[in-house]
């Protein structure tokens, strides 16, 4: 497994494993304009020539908000998100990043599960958050000093 800074030529297949796992994905032209941007921090993981997951964040001072975690249904439940998440926080963290937020389907509980391994702490619920279908979203800190 390859896991690299996204690339413009990426974006096409990161349009489609977000089409492949969320009811709202993420179009080719939303990732084009994030790794465009000097605040935005977007990674891959390939295996071979098979997109298996991307992951990415965006800054302001000294926080990142982690806005997509994706991977392909085939390579789930074989450490790649934790790798690309370890991978993306490490080098937020040489951005100056210290302290990461996000936000998660309440009832989505692996990533829950996966968000906590890496010491991510639920801080709190934002009601109705999610739509396709309704669902609260759970509020996710790590600081890290």
């Amino acid at each position: 497994m390859i896991i690299r800074r996204m690339e413009t030529g990426d974006a096409e297949a990161a349009a489609g494993l977000e089409a492949e796992n969320f009811s709202e994905p993420w179009s080719v032209n939303s990732f084009l304009e994030e790794i465009g941007k000097d605040t935005s921090l977007y990674l891959v993981a390939y295996d071979g020539e098979t997109l298996a997951g991307v992951c990415g964040l965006v800054t302001s001072f000294d926080e990142g908000e982690v806005l997509n975690v994706s991977v392909k249904k085939q390579y789930r439940k074989q450490g790649i998100a934790l790798q690309m998440l370890q991978h993306l926080m490490q080098e937020a963290e040489g951005m100056g990043i210290q302290h990461f937020t996000l936000e998660v389907r309440e009832g989505n509980v692996p990533a829950r599960q996966l968000y906590e391994k890496l010491g991510f702490v639920c801080e709190g619920i934002r009601p109705n958050f999610y739509r396709n279908p309704t669902e609260n979203a759970a509020i996710y800190w790590l600081h890290r000093q």
